[in-house]
């Protein structure tokens, strides 16, 4: 919700596409910066209590911004700022949520568990997109930016609540490190963070998850941002509808998170990974394409769809396959190939600037689905039935 109003608060006061596609850069510049460390942090805190830390800084950030934009006394570049804060919260206490649904249920159910984390997530990226382009046209960006702050105090209260305990690592050692040690010793950290690198590198399997994690957030996911510049340019719709259609990536990806989520199991989760990427893609080149609303809405839906597959099944892989004393390191290193994404939202900003939004994305999904393809053609081992780690 907190991308989509500020992306439109962007346009309206630049009408530009490059400084648009710069909410994107900004709000994931930081899992670039700090996703390896969020993985070190996985293994070696309470992961309820980071999770609820980044909460908490998400709420003061998104408060601060309400007050301004009350006050009217907003620039357009403190959007950048803006979203900062929640990027550095998210980088940093996503391997921890993943490695928290696996302590929660167990190996046997980490899919599904993925699979309604997913569920969540999507429906937020549905119900966000459509919810902030009400308010803007009701009430303007503030009263978007105030609702947001309630939803997310509303969602620092049920984090709270939740019962989660865990024993953390008492000894020090190359994959066992004491918080102490992270905050005094930058030399322990990077032998770490070089751990977490050449245990991805030996694993083909999660060597392919993770290029294909780089390839989708520099050619992919950078889209969601010319959304709303295609919705006022070339579909020329307001903030309302404008809303509508960025709901329906959610909403699709919302129906394949249900669909993978009530599977009672599942054999193959590189194919779902591999194929569900290829369709998100398809659909993308589709949408560039399209003139007409309601074909550009039904082509965000395909969007989702796809996207569930490659969400879902990125962090299960990871989970499934990795030893579990560098399962936290490992998540980092895709946080950090997911942290990529500020690349792909610069390199969009550029295109859409020499030429158009829609040429933009239609450059990016024939990069992106050639990249992709020939990833999944040299590690073919992401189509075979992927086996637990034997200490899972």
């Amino acid at each position: 919700m907190s991308i989509t109003t500020l992306s439109w608060f962007v346009l309206i006061q630049t009408d530009s596409a490059f400084s648009v596609s710069m909410v994107a850069f900004f709000a994931l510049l930081p899992h670039l910066l700090l996703g390896l460390f969020g993985g070190l942090l996985a293994d070696n805190v309470n992961k309820k209590h980071l999770v609820i830390a980044t909460q908490l800084t998400n709420f003061v950030g998104a408060a601060i911004m309400s007050l301004l934009l009350i006050l009217g006394t907003v620039e357009y570049w403190y959007a950048y700022f803006a979203v900062l804060v929640p990027g550095f919260s998210w980088a940093l206490d996503m391997p921890s949520r993943r490695a928290i649904i696996l302590e929660l249920m167990g190996p046997t159910g980490l899919t599904n568990g993925i699979a309604l984390d997913s569920v969540g997530m999507h429906a937020s990226r549905m119900i966000g997109p459509a919810l902030g382009g009400a308010m803007i046209a009701l009430a303007g960006v503030a009263g978007a930016y105030v609702l947001l702050s309630v939803v997310i105090a509303v969602g620092c209260f049920l984090i709270l609540r939740v019962s989660y305990s865990t024993a953390l690592p008492k000894e020090s050692g190359p994959g066992n490190v004491r918080v102490k040690s992270v905050a005094t010793s930058f030399i322990r950290v990077l032998d770490n963070v070089k751990e977490g690198f050449a245990y991805v590198y030996s694993n083909s399997i999660i060597m392919c998850v993770v290029v294909i994690t780089v390839f989708m957030n520099l050619l992919l996911f950078p889209y969601m941002q010319m959304v709303t510049v295609i919705s006022k340019n070339v579909l020329s719709v307001g903030p309302l509808l404008m809303g509508i259609l960025m709901a329906s990536e959610g909403l699709g990806a919302l129906f394949g998170s249900f669909t993978i989520a009530s599977r009672a199991s599942m054999s193959y989760h590189g194919k779902v990974f591999l194929y569900g990427s290829i369709v998100s893609l398809v659909a993308l080149f589709l949408f560039a394409l399209s003139q007409w609303y309601l074909l550009s809405l039904i082509l965000l839906m395909a969007l989702g769809v796809g996207a569930a597959g490659f969400g879902t099944m990125q962090s299960t892989i990871v989970l499934i396959a990795a030893d579990p004393k560098i399962r936290g390191r490992t998540l980092g290193v895709v946080t950090l190939a997911i942290g990529t994404s500020p690349l792909g939202a610069l390199f969009v900003g550029i295109m859409a600037d020499i030429f158009t939004p829609s040429t933009a994305l239609i450059i990016n999904a024939l990069l992106g689905l050639t990249a992709v393809t020939l990833t999944g053609f040299f590690f073919p081992s992401i189509r075979e039935r992927i086996l637990p780690s034997p200490r899972i």
